[in-house]
Formats: C-alpha cells, sequence, structure tokens
C-alpha cells in the first residue's frame, strides 16, 4: 500500500470514519481539507448493488451536471457535409471525416470526447483498439453516436459527463472542483444521483445504491448517506 503523506494523515484526522455524513456536510468537509496548491477535482464513487457479469445489469450513461465539471473539454466530432458544418458552429473543437480518422489511427490524442454521426461508424470503427481502452469510443447509449451533432457538442461543454459501472459494480465521476461552492458541488451530486437511480437495471436484485462517498483528487474519501440523496 502506498504511504500517504502528513497532509493527507492530517485530513484523515478531520473525518469521523464511523459517521455517514449529510450530502452537503461531506461536500463541504471535503472542500475545508483540500490542501493541494492546485484546484482539486471532486469525485464522487457509488458502490451499486448490480451483478456485471449479467448482460440485463449493465449501468451506463450520461448525465449534464448543471454546474459543469469544472474543465473545459476539447470535441473531436467525425461528420461530414452539412453536419461538419454544424459541428464547428457549435464549437466543436476538431471537425473531420476519413481524413481526421487517419490522423487518430496514427497515434494523435489531443481530445477529451468523441462524436460521431451514424454514417461515419463504419470508419470510426476501425478506432475501436485506439479508443475503446482510452473510453472514448462513441455510444448511441451515452449520445455521442448521432445526427444531433449540435445538441450533443452544446451538452458536453455545458458538463454533460460519462458514467459506467465497472467489473465490481463500482461508479466515479467527476462532479466540479474544490473551488465550487458547496451548493453547485450538491447540486451536481444530485444530479448524477438522480442519474443513476434512473438506471438502475430492472433485474437488480437488494439494495441498489450500497455505499456513496466523496473525495478530492489527494484528499481521503467522506461516506455520504445514499438514503438522503434518494430521499428527493
Amino acid at each position: 500500500m502506498a504511504k500517504h503523506g502528513k497532509k493527507y494523515q492530517e485530513a484523515i484526522q478531520k473525518i469521523d470514519r464511523e459517521k455517514v455524513y449529510e450530502p452537503a456536510e461531506a461536500l463541504e468537509l471535503v472542500k475545508s481539507i483540500s490542501t493541494a496548491k492546485f484546484d482539486e477535482t471532486v469525485e464522487a464513487a457509488f458502490r451499486l448493488g448490480i451483478d456485471t457479469k449479467k448482460a440485463d445489469q449493465q449501468v451506463r450513461g450520461a448525465v449534464v451536471l448543471p454546474h459543469g465539471t469544472g474543465k473545459t473539454k476539447r470535441v473531436l466530432v467525425f461528420a461530414k457535409g452539412e453536419k461538419a458544418k454544424e459541428a464547428e458552429a457549435a464549437g466543436a473543437d476538431f471537425v473531420g471525416d476519413e481524413e481526421l480518422v487517419g490522423k487518430v489511427q496514427q497515434g494523435w490524442l489531443e481530445f477529451d470526447v468523441v462524436v460521431a454521426t451514424p454514417d461515419m461508424m463504419g470508419q470510426v470503427g476501425r478506432l475501436g483498439r485506439i479508443l475503446g481502452p482510452k473510453g472514448l469510443m462513441p455510444n448511441p447509449k451515452t449520445g455521442t453516436v448521432t445526427f444531433e451533432v449540435e445538441k450533443a457538442v452544446n451538452e458536453i461543454k455545458a458538463g454533460k459527463i460519462e458514467y459506467r459501472a465497472d467489473k465490481a459494480g463500482n461508479i466515479h465521476a467527476a462532479i466540479g472542483k474544490v473551488s465550487f461552492s458547496t451548493e453547485q458541488l450538491s447540486e451536481n451530486l444530485q444530479a448524477l444521483s438522480d442519474a443513476l437511480t434512473k438506471a438502475k437495471p430492472a433485474a437488480a436484485k437488494g439494495t441498489y445504491m450500497k455505499n456513496v462517498s466523496v473525495s478530492s483528487t489527494m484528499g481521503p474519501g467522506v461516506q455520504i448517506s445514499s438514503s438522503a440523496l434518494n430521499a428527493r
């Protein structure tokens, strides 16, 4: 196990490890124990009661956070003709078709999110080995394979994030920065929680949200009451 530094140890002293905090209280604590010299990202972790080995218990999707993540994402759009013009007008950072596919094939990866129109997926499919492992492959479930490129680009720029349960049924997602107000972080966390509740597979049995915690990039996790998030 990695040894944590003095600041981390001091931060841990301020958390009651046995306590399950109310969301706003936990986020306030995460902000107060952040000691890094940069604006740390605040991340939420959800442990879900799903069996990810079963195809009908996958949890994957996207949600627009009301206050964004604090990071402007560089959006690449694979499109041609009118749809390419639409993507450029919407503020996509990179737009192109076959030539851009070739550039990515050669190892260029200066972007954060990829959107593709359905008619481009034949070519984009060739990038599966490159984009897949990085979680960048466009997918209809997350709204990144679509002819509505203007809407897709606008949502990503406004703070749309993707989420996907890992093999253990955990979801990790950025919900903002330490510099955000507690209210902004709370609203972003609630939006993510609501999206995950809606995405609950019908086949999932027992407790769905088993565990929720929040932390900053360099800080320890603070447990949150999942019932408080679902009380609305």
